[in-house]
């Protein structure tokens, strides 16, 4: 298994962040301007992780060269069913420096934006404090 999938789910935020190059460019469902940096994305992952439930990743898809993933995953936000997919680039030096997330259906999405919304002077605060 990819040490990405292994640390997502194991919510384990510190190997998660690890992965993480630190010009990280995060690129949201829910907003249009994408989130540079390293502590930024990791405090949105960490968010995240606080409002899916019943999140787990049901395909794997990689590129032979091992530098595109694709990991296609289902969860519950705010009571709705939410299918998608985290498309990571990694680096020469196998640290992701791109990081899109795509879900759908539009209602979950919604619900998606709403819960994280709720989430981000947290997850502000913790990119801040470089936590």
């Amino acid at each position: 298994m990819h040490p990405f999938r292994t640390a997502v789910e194991d919510r384990d935020t510190e190997a998660l962040a690890a992965l993480l190059a630190e010009d990280v460019v995060f690129t949201s469902p829910v907003v249009f301007k994408p989130y540079p940096g390293k502590a930024i994305t990791a405090a949105i992952l960490r968010g995240a992780m606080r409002v899916f439930e019943d999140f787990r990743y049901v395909r794997e898809i990689a590129d032979p060269g091992g530098r595109d993933h694709a990991f296609v995953f289902t969860a519950t936000v705010g009571g709705r069913q939410i299918q998608g997919c985290d498309f990571l680039h990694f680096d020469e030096h196998g640290l992701i420096d791109e990081f899109t997330v795509m879900v759908r259906p539009l209602s979950a999405a919604q619900a998606l934006a709403e819960a994280m919304g709720a989430q981000f002077d947290r997850i502000a605060q913790e990119a801040a404090a470089g936590i």
